[in-house]
């Protein structure tokens, strides 16, 4: 219904913001991610947004970029995982990370977001992992990731790229690279390490 709005900051707070546009403040649920990357009060601001009905409530959300209005939906669509949910998955890792950790089928990662038990990561990581792609967590979309952040998340790419070249299949590359991640920090020694965890070695 509302692809996005774009209006005047005229309040920051935890879990919202309002935006004044065409003589109507938009109040708009939005992410920890999205309220950082809010201009100060004043200032001018385009969020894309999701209009959620249900039968005891109608809310307007809010996002910074379409990568986290896009992931948004996606973690909507794991049953268990409700709006609120979604947002508190969003803002508690760069929207980078939590592509890297879906794809990798980090359990332990995602389910640091508040609100997600084990069972609950395991269902997002089961159901997601396919939609999720290496081009996802090479993008630029999320800006606000740290440099270390974003130079890890490249390693792992190319690391499981590389092994997925090397004939393994895209689960066999994940795999092996999820269980050695925290070893190294270039591509060549990751690939090294999920190599020789396949061999048994």
């Amino acid at each position: 219904m509302f692809a996005f709005i774009e209006g005047q900051v005229c309040e920051k707070a935890n879990g919202y913001l309002v935006l004044m546009a065409a003589g109507v403040g938009w109040q708009l649920s939005c992410s920890n991610n999205t309220l950082q990357a809010a201009p100060a009060v004043g200032g001018v601001m385009r969020c894309c947004t999701y209009l959620s009905v249900r039968e005891d409530a109608v809310e307007l959300f809010g996002f910074a970029s379409r990568e986290e209005k896009e992931m948004f939906l996606r973690l909507i669509s794991v049953s268990g995982v409700g709006p609120k949910t979604a947002l508190g998955m969003l803002g508690a890792m760069p929207l980078r990370e939590l592509n890297l950790a879906i794809l990798l089928g980090d359990v332990n990662a995602l389910s640091r977001a508040p609100g997600i038990g084990k069972k609950t990561a395991q269902r997002i990581a089961l159901e997601l992992k396919d939609k999720i792609s290496q081009a996802d967590v090479s993008a630029q979309a999320d800006a606000g990731a740290a440099p270390a952040v974003s130079m890890a998340a490249d390693c792992v790419t190319e690391a499981i790229e590389a092994l997925i070249a090397l004939g393994y299949s895209s689960a066999e590359a994940r795999n092996a690279v999820s269980g050695v991640r925290d070893q190294a920090d270039k591509p060549e020694e990751l690939i090294r390490l999920a190599l020789r965890a396949m061999a048994g070695m």
